[in-house]
């Protein structure tokens, strides 16, 4: 069965268990957290994909003294895993892999990416070919088993589970020893035998096999005396310490040796084998070159599979790519060092694939025959009857057969051998998945750190040494491809008087790019022109406008946008276009462009399709974006005041099935939006201005977090420089609204107010009086956030009574929430209690759950300033159920710590430290100072009642930094509370937030 492009080179993601627990993606190690962690992601692996529950996961880590939040914890490690786990997964378009089942967990990884099952499956086809006569094919895989271990396994994983496991996999280690030293036994090969068996019977003296095998490799090595030796230690080892005697085996061994039995002595080995006709051994690759860079996880993967000819049918490995990524090289490279596994020979065709006439398979079959001692006047005259006979000659040998730049499945199939024991390497632009079990291998670009070491082998070390950082801004102007990096390479070495940074300095203008890189008859346009001529017109037309949008990737419905068809039919035309090369996929319906071929595409737009068309693609995505926000509106805020008031858009969609997939694709296109709308803004500034400002509203209000806002300010900036220009007044105010929001969010509390009063005095006339609603209402948060409630009620009255006018219950709830906060900055909590209440209270009868999770939240906030610890914690726990189930983590964070605090205040300082901390990460992980900052402050409260005061200090300074930095009143709290530290005061007022 074919495997995808996803499943090339091995699996991705490979974990190790046979030495200290490690997991690696794409070869580079991943963090995995503390020890525990370690523990939980263990238990997981050895349960082979079965479900773990959380019980099991807390007793094999901790026994039966586990600590009283141990299931949280535990969730907590398995929430971290799968942060680390999940991604890797997304970007190969793959299933979760680490699942919640019932109350427990599942990993579910590919086969062959845990050590430890690799080494079952090696130990398993050992046996089989122990038991079918071929000693040496069993020893070479027990090899290869016992090479996979890199010290004590589960080192440094801590835990009852752990301990019993470690038992388990190290005797299953000197189970293989054995295994392995049986095998030599078998070959004749004595002194290995002895070699290996020696340290085994010193670190096991009691296991009587090892040294069975022992006496009669030294017996059958001429050293009875020896022999006997081992067996007179052995008795008295076994008498000392366990009172018996040697077992039978030992003992008929015993007796065997001093009886001088022949039956001891070795078998005779076989010769080689002499009923095989003469054939030519063809030795037809071409030379491997001197300077070959990286590729280590494909080639190590390709040499494993090359050598263990595994399996009955013949070896199909296709290394598929663009064209420069060096497929050829990369194939030509592995072949040579697998010659040893094909005795038989090497055969090699360039197939031209890319060539307006490539080349026949019937014609390539007659150069294979004749290499292979056919004589010319023999060759069948039918292209099936030659590829019969290629079969016939194959069959019982070893040959690798290379076929390099085949055009596609049809022109390799009558190519291929019959039987195992031959392998073929196919290198095409093209995936060719109709091949029988061909495995599908994709090559990529190189890492950066590999493309420096092919600039610095062909142009010079030192030269790239004394420029390291022109080197690596070069290497990435060549987007990593390696035939762009060689072909400047090359220019460098052939212009002595060139820096690195002068060549540089010739590739920054991109449409003179592709003109550079050519040297001699090198040239990535001349590779690139060899695919694209391949097309269909169709496809050609697809290629060459899908290039034009800016942005990292492409939605399938962003360009059925684009190309102004039904998804079904753009989503095959641009598979096609992935199939052969020239697009790649970025996961399950999105699609990208290696950054040169995107440059090449576009040269092509140029010189073939008309301008008004090209000034039009943007356009096009811009209105497919505006009406997915539009979408994602109604599916997620419902009562919510800008839901139906934003542009609407020519092509509107539909509403999406459930706010899950609403929210995934909000994530998914989080810089596509902003680099649409910059492109839009600079090409056709004048009608596509409001339609962008409707987008921006709609999108900043929709994630209403720091984070995911701050892609977004430079093409605020320019909106805005965009709208002063044109005298719009109405998308000036809308600007100003946004830029002042974004601010507020970062914690720009100056530059807030000063451009959200600037929207209010220009929005005084517009008709939209969400616009202005909203204004008020975030103008009112930035004077409360500044220490200044009662400059703050005014506009939280006069954005309450716009709500009302509107009749939108939603906002009017979020609204009560905000006036509650202000009341309790100013100092008047049962006020605060009161209209957080009412927010609730509101926010029930509107419908809308983000509103009540935020009115939730709110409510605890007041209750926690009325010195109410207990009933704060309840809010704070129920709102963080809202978050996490309205996928809200930047608001997770603060309810964290918020929450922590309160179970400081309620004598339970241990858990505040767990909760602290989640709250912590969170804030880290999204970028969100001010979270972070309240989660400090929330861990140093804890520590101080935990007696840590040197830690607590270390927090509250931090705490203290990050709120002045954002000009917070909460500044002035965590002051307070750390002289109450300095001057020796034990338990300080508590922190209010």
């Amino acid at each position: 069965m074919a495997k995808s492009e996803a499943d090339r080179a091995g699996p991705p993601l490979e974990f190790q268990l046979l030495g200290a627990v490690r997991a690696r993606l794409d070869g580079m190690p991943l963090e995995l957290g503390s020890p525990q962690q370690l523990a939980v992601l263990a238990r997981l692996l050895l349960a082979a994909g079965r479900a773990v529950p959380v019980q099991d996961l807390v007793g094999g880590i901790w026994g039966e003294t586990s600590p009283p939040r141990a299931v949280g914890t535990v969730r907590t490690y398995v929430s971290r895993l799968r942060g680390l786990l999940d991604p890797a997964r997304a970007k190969r378009g793959r299933d979760t892999v680490l699942l919640s089942v019932g109350d427990g967990y599942a990993l579910r990884i590919p086969d062959g990416a845990l050590d430890l099952d690799l080494l079952e499956q090696l130990r398993t086809r050992a046996a089989k070919e122990y038991s079918a006569g071929d000693p040496a094919a069993a020893g070479a895989l027990l090899d290869r088993a016992l090479a996979l271990w890199s010290g004590e396994p589960l080192a440094g994983v801590p835990g009852e589970y752990a301990t019993r496991e470690r038992d388990r996999i190290a005797a299953l280690r000197f189970d293989l020893v054995e295994e392995r030293a049986a095998a030599d036994l078998a070959q004749g090969l004595h002194g290995q035998a002895v070699a290996l068996l020696g340290p085994l019977v010193a670190e096991q003296p009691l296991r009587e096999r090892p040294r069975a095998q022992l006496m009669l490799a030294l017996y059958r090595g001429g050293r009875q005396a020896e022999a006997l030796g081992v067996y007179a230690d052995t008795r008295r080892l076994l008498v000392a310490e366990l009172g018996v005697e040697p077992g039978p085996e030992l003992a008929a061994l015993h007796r065997r040796i001093l009886a001088a039995d022949p039956d001891l002595d070795p078998a005779p080995q076989p010769g080689p084998r002499s009923d095989a006709p003469p054939i030519p051994r063809p030795s037809q690759l071409p030379s491997d070159i001197p300077d070959f860079i990286g590729r280590a996880d494909i080639v190590r993967y390709l040499l494993r599979v090359l050598t263990a000819r595994e399996g009955s049918a013949v070896g199909v490995y296709a290394l598929s790519g663009l064209g420069g990524v060096g497929k050829t090289t990369l194939a030509v490279h592995v072949a040579h060092r697998a010659r040893e596994a094909f005795p038989d020979g090497q055969l090699y065709a360039d197939l031209n694939g890319t060539q307006a006439v490539p080349a026949d398979p019937f014609d390539v079959l007659a150069q294979f025959l004749t290499s292979l001692g056919v004589a010319p006047d023999q060759l069948p005259e039918q292209l099936d009857q030659r590829s019969a006979l290629l079969r016939s000659l194959l069959a019982d040998r070893s040959v690798l057969m290379l076929l390099d730049n085949a055009r596609d499945a049809a022109q390799v199939r009558p190519l291929l051998p019959g039987t195992p024991g031959n392998a073929v390497l196919v290198t095409s632009r093209i995936r060719p998945a109709e091949l029988p079990g061909v495995q599908l291998l994709g090559v990529s670009t190189l890492g950066q750190d590999e493309a420096v070491s092919l600039l610095a082998a062909v142009a010079g070390p030192a030269r790239i040494a004394d420029e390291e950082p022109a080197a690596r801004a070069l290497v990435n102007a060549c987007a990593l491809l390696p035939l762009a990096v060689r072909i400047v390479a090359a220019r460098l070495a052939a212009r002595p008087s060139w820096t690195v940074g002068s060549l540089l300095a010739r590739l920054e203008d991109q449409r003179r790019r592709l003109d550079e890189l050519r040297v001699g008859s090198l040239a990535v346009e001349a590779t690139f022109q060899l695919g694209y001529q391949q097309l269909t017109e169709h496809q050609a037309r697809a290629f060459r406008l899908l290039a034009l949008p800016e942005g990292p990737s492409l939605p399938i419905g962003g360009a059925a946008a684009v190309l102004a068809g039904a998804e079904p039919e753009v989503e095959d035309l641009a598979e096609s276009l992935v199939d052969a090369g020239l697009l790649e996929a970025d996961g399950a319906g999105r699609y990208r462009y290696h950054d040169l071929l995107r440059l090449f595409a576009r040269s092509r737009a140029e010189a073939q399709d008309p301008a008004e068309l090209r000034a039009q693609i943007p356009l096009r995505l811009l209105e497919h974006l505006l009406g997915r926000v539009c979408d994602a509106w109604r599916t997620l805020m419902r009562d919510e005041a800008l839901s139906w008031r934003l542009h609407p858009g020519e092509a509107p969609g539909a509403d999406f099935a459930d706010e899950d997939s609403a929210w995934a694709w909000l994530r998914a296109e989080l810089h596509l939006v902003p680099a649409v709308a910059e492109q839009v803004l600079r090409q056709a500034p004048e009608p596509s201005l409001r339609a962008v400002v409707d987008l921006l509203i709609g999108w900043i209000w929709l994630f209403e977090n720091e984070a995911s806002a701050q892609g977004f300010g430079p093409v605020l900036a320019l909106a805005l420089d965009t709208a002063r220009t044109l005298d719009d007044a109405r998308s000036t105010g809308r600007l100003c609204y946004l830029t002042g929001l974004l601010a507020a969010l970062a914690g720009r509390t100056t530059e807030a107010e000063e451009h959200l009063r600037a929207a209010l005095e220009l929005l005084e006339a517009d008709d939209n009086l969400e616009i202005r609603y909203t204004a008020a209402s975030e103008l009112a948060l930035a004077l409360n956030s500044s220490g200044r409630p009662e400059q703050a009620l005014p506009y939280l009255e006069l954005a309450r009574g716009l709500s009302a006018e509107l009749g939108h219950l939603a906002d009017e709830a979020r609204l009560l929430g905000n006036i509650a906060r202000a009341h309790l900055t100013a100092g008047r909590a049962a006020d605060a209690v009161r209209a957080a209440e009412a927010a609730i209270a509101t926010a029930q009868v509107s419908g809308n759950l983000g509103c009540l999770a935020d009115a939730v939240y709110q409510l605890g906030i007041a209750r926690q300033g009325s010195g109410e610890p207990a009933a704060a914690a309840e809010r704070f726990q129920e709102a963080l159920g809202h978050f996490r189930a309205q996928q809200r983590p930047w608001l997770e964070g603060p309810a964290l710590a918020r929450l922590a605090d309160c179970r400081t205040e309620l004598g339970s300082p241990a858990a505040a430290v767990v909760l602290a901390e989640q709250a912590l990460e969170l804030g880290s992980s999204l970028d969100l100072r001010y979270c972070q900052g309240l989660a400090q402050a929330a861990l140093g409260r804890a520590l101080l009642a935990l007696g840590q005061e040197y830690r607590a200090r270390g927090c509250l300074t931090e705490a203290r930094r990050i709120f002045e930095e954002l000009d917070s009143p909460e500044a002035a709290t965590v002051r307070r509370l750390l002289d109450g530290v300095e001057s020796g005061s034990r338990y300080p007022s508590l922190i209010r937030y």
